[in-house]
């Protein structure tokens, strides 16, 4: 009896690693130059379990991220914080996680939205938990801004690269907007 299944297509995605103001970080690229995942080298683990989930079958191997990537990505953290909203991104999530994740990138730079202005911006307002789930499920951190959103009372919330780098990537954001 032969096989009649599809094979399964395994892609392979580049892990470069490159040094910021608050630590080293990980860009996965595919073929194409998308960034596939972006995370802080000392979350590496959940960065590789969020790669598997949005890209299974994969096979990450290092090599080097495209200049322009790379390029913006340093421009970010030297001051033009606009520089990595055309780096093009691709993940493979839910229908609603990339709704979200398409409101997150709408966020202006230098601003804040709380979990429950996100689902209303997507017109889910009562999805808020759904929303938090979404946003912690984003491959790709700072590009696809997680950390822009906030508690309702405008306090700090849980952020996957630690709250001492969302308050440093806000900071950073606010003081560089112009």
């Amino acid at each position: 009896m032969t096989d009649t299944r599809p094979e399964a297509h395994t892609e392979t995605l580049a892990l470069d690693r490159m040094e910021t103001p608050v630590g080293e970080m990980l860009i996965v690229t595919d073929s194409d130059g998308a960034v596939r995942a972006l995370d802080f080298a000392d979350f590496e683990a959940r960065m590789r379990r969020l790669l598997a989930r949005h890209a299974p079958g994969a096979s990450l191997t290092p090599g080097r991220a495209p200049e322009a990537v790379r390029r913006a990505i340093a421009a970010y953290f030297h001051g033009d914080v606009r520089a990595l909203d055309a780096l093009p991104v691709k993940t493979q999530g839910t229908a609603f996680q990339s709704e979200v994740w398409a409101a997150l990138r709408a966020i202006p730079v230098g601003q804040t939205r709380s979990y429950g202005q996100l689902a209303a911006a997507i017109g889910r307002p009562s999805a808020v938990r759904a929303v938090g789930l979404a946003n912690g499920s984003n491959p790709v951190g700072v590009i696809v801004p997680c950390h822009r959103v906030i508690g309702a009372n405008g306090t700090l919330t849980g952020y996957a690269g630690g709250l001492e780098r969302k308050r440093w990537l806000l900071a950073h954001e606010a003081a560089n907007v112009g």
